[in-house]
């Protein structure tokens, strides 16, 4: 497809599920997300964009392998695997009969060792042509759970480049420089908490990414009304172009993405500062 001046995009958040052992929740979880892809294809979206764990954000508690009162090593062998595959299949063959372009996060299955918290990018012919893990993990993740990412990752749309950013790498500006210099016109961050409430600085920390970097920042959080978070999409002067409805329920919004002057100025700016000031 040709290049294109604007591309429609979809971001969503939607129901946090937190127990990868039970086969109905995400059954429940993958219907969810077909239903928003849709709603973002018949609203002419060429993107949809989902939060962290979108199919299942795994509780520490749940997952423990010291039981349920006792935070120890995750026992992944708990994990309903082949149902979450089954779900991420379905997922997969949709985008496909939609011609949509999907972002979607879920663990990862490693053939051995622990999964990876990851983000798979799944293009408009319903493959999953990348994949995105977590490379800063928070203590719970790093001591208990996953195993950390070690790169970047981006992709192209329509003639736009986004870069991944997922769970507490939107607290790391140098992650955000990283996608700067690689040349991504926006990031896409997908950030979730287990009922934690009053986050409102984690959306202040991604639109200073946003205006850091004058680039456009997709936000995608879970439906939490005690969270002070709501999906959206911010500019490259870090200002809210659209967000869900802020009532915790699940909800689409959907922003035209357009390239903008500013970011390749300001990119062409900082690369020359850069060289100067550690010259």
């Amino acid at each position: 497809m040709p290049e294109q001046s604007t591309l429609r995009f979809a971001v969503v958040q939607s129901t946090m599920r937190h127990d990868p052992t039970n086969a109905d929740e995400l059954r429940a979880g993958g219907a969810e997300l077909r239903d928003f892809i849709r709603q973002a294809a018949a609203a002419g979206a060429r993107l949809v964009h989902f939060t962290e764990g979108a199919l299942c954000f795994p509780s520490k508690s749940v997952m423990s392998s010291l039981g349920p009162d006792e935070v120890g090593p995750s026992d992944w062998t708990k994990a309903q695997w082949a149902v979450l595959q089954s779900e991420l299949d379905q997922l997969n063959v949709l985008a496909g009969e939609l011609g949509i372009w999907v972002v979607i996060p879920s663990i990862h299955q490693q053939p051995e060792g622990r999964p990876y918290n990851s983000m798979y990018v799944v293009s408009d012919q319903g493959k999953v042509v990348a994949r995105y893990d977590e490379r800063t993990l928070s203590t719970t993740k790093v001591n208990w759970m996953y195993a950390a990412g070690k790169q970047p990752v981006t992709f192209d749309v329509d003639g736009f480049r986004f870069g991944l950013a997922l769970g507490l790498d939107v607290l790391f500006p140098e992650l955000f420089v990283e996608y700067d210099e690689l040349g991504a016109d926006g990031v896409l961050v997908s950030y979730a908490t287990h009922r934690v409430a009053h986050h409102e600085h984690v959306a202040v920390q991604a639109r200073g990414c946003a205006v850091n970097n004058t680039s456009w920042i997709s936000f995608a959080v879970p439906a939490n009304p005690d969270s002070g978070l709501a999906s959206g999409v911010v500019d490259p002067r870090g200002e809210w172009v659209t967000q869900a409805p802020a009532d915790g329920l699940p909800a689409l919004a959907i922003a035209d993405l357009h390239h903008v002057e500013a970011t390749q100025i300001g990119r062409d700016f900082r690369r020359r500062t850069r060289e100067r000031i550690s010259s």
